[in-house]
């Protein structure tokens, strides 16, 4: 079984990764980090920059767990990636990381939180940071 976790430079995040780290230890399960967006000519937020990959690799590394990241920027949406990978690999949990935001925020832009608990077929683990 797979630990999959959602994972963009932010502090919920972190916490994601900080909870998924401490389940798949638990587990003794595989635990995969992605970060994707659809990338393109303007910049996406959601995807990190490579030295914040090479911190997460070396964090992995250092994982008693077998671990990898995955970073995907192929003109998809974040959350197919994430469906697409809940598909492909036998995923016990999803973590994901939840941020504060004012109703108004939520209708206006919607919530990738909420369309991820709506569409995966996998139990989700939300999170917030503290």
């Amino acid at each position: 079984m797979t630990i999959l976790v959602a994972y963009v430079a932010r502090p919920e995040g972190r916490a994601a990764l900080d909870k998924a780290i401490e389940i798949a230890t638990r587990r003794n399960e595989l635990l995969v980090v992605v970060n994707a967006g659809p990338g393109g000519h303007q910049e996406d937020p959601a995807l990190i920059s490579g030295y914040e990959a090479e911190r997460v690799e070396e964090r992995l590394a250092t994982l008693p767990i077998k671990a990898e990241f995955k970073q995907f920027v192929r003109g998809k949406a974040a959350i197919d990636e994430i469906n697409d990978l809940v598909k492909e690999l036998d995923v016990s949990v999803l973590v994901i990381g939840l941020r504060r935001r004012t109703a108004v925020g939520k209708l206006l832009l919607g919530s990738m939180a909420q369309e991820i608990l709506m569409t995966v077929d996998c139990p989700v683990l939300a999170v917030k940071a503290s």
